[in-house]
This record gives C-alpha cells, sequence and structure tokens, in this order.
C-alpha cells in the first residue's frame, strides 16, 4: 500500500502562486508515475499534470499548460505542483495520483481556493 498526503493548499487572489506537495510512504515511490489531478465543486475530477517514474517526461492540460509545472524528488518521495498565475476557475481540491500498474492510489486532497 501507498500512502500519499497533499499539503500546500490554500486562499489566494488571482494571479498569485501556490506550491503543493505530495509525500508518499509505504512502496518504492520510484516506481510509480505521479499525476495531479483536481475536482472542482459540482464537476468530475479532471486530469491536471503528469510525470513519469524518472521526471523524463511531463504531460499537461490545456488549462494548466504555461502556468503549471511538475516535478518530482525521487530521494524525497514527494512529487509537487508548482501554480503560478492562478485563477478563479482553478478552484477545487486537488488530488495526488500515484500509478503502477494495476495499482492506483489517491491522497485525500487539498483545497485550492482562488479569489477574484
Amino acid at each position: 500500500q501507498l500512502q500519499l498526503v497533499e499539503s500546500g493548499g490554500g486562499l489566494v487572489q488571482a494571479g498569485g502562486s501556490l506550491r503543493l506537495s505530495c509525500a508518499a510512504s509505504g512502496r518504492t515511490f520510484s516506481r510509480y508515475t505521479m499525476g495531479w489531478f483536481r475536482q472542482a465543486p459540482g464537476k468530475e475530477r479532471e486530469f491536471v499534470a503528469v510525470i513519469s517514474r524518472d521526471g523524463g517526461s511531463i504531460d499537461y492540460a490545456d488549462s494548466v499548460k504555461g502556468r503549471f509545472t511538475i516535478s518530482r524528488d525521487n530521494a524525497k518521495n514527494t512529487v509537487y505542483l508548482q501554480m503560478n498565475s492562478l485563477k478563479p476557475e482553478d478552484t477545487a481540491v486537488y488530488y495526488c495520483n500515484a500509478r503502477q500498474n494495476p495499482y492506483d492510489y489517491w491522497g485525500q486532497g487539498t483545497q485550492v481556493t482562488v479569489s477574484s
């Protein structure tokens, strides 16, 4: 079992920045593809960003490209999401995901609220 704990959410004004962290424990972190997803009120959970096991392959949702940066530190068992130029529509609960087929783990989520 892999445990994931997100942190770094909060309330920020539009145009501001936040850095989310997701700390993993319980398994070998470097074996997992890591991703960030988000879920806004009344909407389905959606993909935000993903990073490969060695960090060599990264992808983003079109809505966050150029504003968000995903990274990982395998020595610290942590994945990050740097969010810049935040918009009110980025308001959501952000979830960390770890995937190694057939295993799929989720954190409990951290709230990000962007005020206009």
